[in-house]
Parts: structure tokens; sequence; C-alpha cells
């Protein structure tokens, strides 16, 4: 017989998180994010800022992964990465994303569906500058989602690259920047007891003024 695992309680936050109305939802879903969004960095998590980023690739294939949100605003989400990785040969072949917020402290979820563009060299060279020597070595020598032998191939060609860029600022290497995934759909979903949840879908509407929110059954 299997057991069905129960979640427990969730612990009770020291802030109170900003209210939704799923019956009258406001107009603007990108303020309404950013509410959301800003009581997810008060959470005590290490990472309030995951994302999970799904794509699909040249053969039709799908896969996931958690990257960090980098900037957020009309224009969409942003994140960067390595863009010779499995994801970035995905984007390049099939440019629009999903991204899944879960937050599992307030019950909530944000589903974003969108178009993908890269960002601008300007934006990538300002992130770059902003992240540890440390993470900028290391995006140089790793050949994201390509097999390696061992740990100390990796180690290696840090050693080498720290002996490269001694002295010296390291370079944003020209395969790695960032890419800003927009906002055509998006779902705020709030969590309940009995599973009779809360969700609330925008569709983007330019002809008809702005966004076309439907609140949809759990």
């Amino acid at each position: 017989m299997t057991t069905r695992p129960h979640a427990g309680p969730r612990p009770s936050l020291a802030f109170t998180p900003t209210e939704f109305d799923f019956d009258s939802p406001p107009s603007d879903p990108i303020a309404a994010f950013l509410r959301w969004y800003e009581d997810a960095l008060r959470l005590p998590v290490p990472n309030p800022n995951a994302v999970t980023l799904a794509t699909v690739d040249a053969h039709g294939l799908p896969s996931a992964r958690a990257v960090l949100l980098r900037g957020f605003d009309e224009r969409g989400a942003v994140f960067f990465t390595n863009r010779s990785s499995r994801k970035g040969e995905a984007l390049e072949a099939c440019p629009r994303a999903a991204l899944l917020f879960h937050w599992d402290l307030l019950n909530r979820q944000v589903r974003i569906e969108g178009s993908v563009t890269h960002t601008s060299d300007m934006e990538s060279d300002e992130y770059w500058v902003s992240r540890p020597r440390a993470s900028q070595l290391a995006a140089w020598v790793s050949e994201q989602s390509r097999p390696v032998d061992c740990r100390e191939t990796l180690e290696r060609a840090v050693r080498e690259a720290e002996a490269r860029f001694a002295g010296e600022p390291v370079p944003r290497p020209s395969h790695w920047g960032g890419y800003r995934v927009g906002v055509h759909a998006i779902e705020f979903w709030q969590g309940h007891e009995h599973r009779l949840h809360d969700r609330v879908r925008y569709q983007h509407t330019p002809h008809l003024g702005g966004w076309s929110p439907r609140r949809l059954c759990p």
C-alpha cells in the first residue's frame, strides 16, 4: 500500500503578504507581480528569485531548469546565462519560453509565457561587472551542458583563467549574456484548503488596450 505524503502546516510569516482580489483583479498585472515579488524577497529562503524556465528545442523536446530572475518590468523577465548551453541553443531554435515562480511559504505561484529576445550588450555588460570575480572566471571556463571528464579539469581551467586575467578585469565572454522573456500571458495562483485555489490569467491584448484578465477554475 502506497502512503500518501502529507504536507505539514506552513510556518507563520513575519509580515502580512500583499492581497490580491481574484474577483476584481487589478488592471496592471506587471505591478501586481512586482508586489508579489517584493513579498517573496522577504521570505527566509536562499533564492526567492529562483524561477523554473521551460523551453523546447529544434526537435520539439521540452526541458526545464531553474534560473535566477535578475530584472523584471513591462518588457519582461530577465535572466543571464551561457548562450551556448542547452537552454541557449533551444532558445535560439525556438525563441519562446514559459516561467514558473513557486513560493511555497506564501502558497503562491506565478506563470509567465512569452517570446524571448536577447538583452542588449549594455545590459549584459552592466550585470556582468556586478558578478563576483570567481563567477566571471567560471563563466569563461565552463562549456555549459557539455561533458567533462572530472572536476579537476574544471578547477585547472579556472586556475589557467586566473593567470590569464591576473591584475585586470575579467571581460564578458561573447557567449555569455542575458535573455528577456516577454509577458504575453501571466497567471496568478493562490493556494487554499481543499484544492479550491484562486487563479487569474491575464492575456496581453494590445488591440483591446492592454490586458484581459479571466478567473480560472482551480
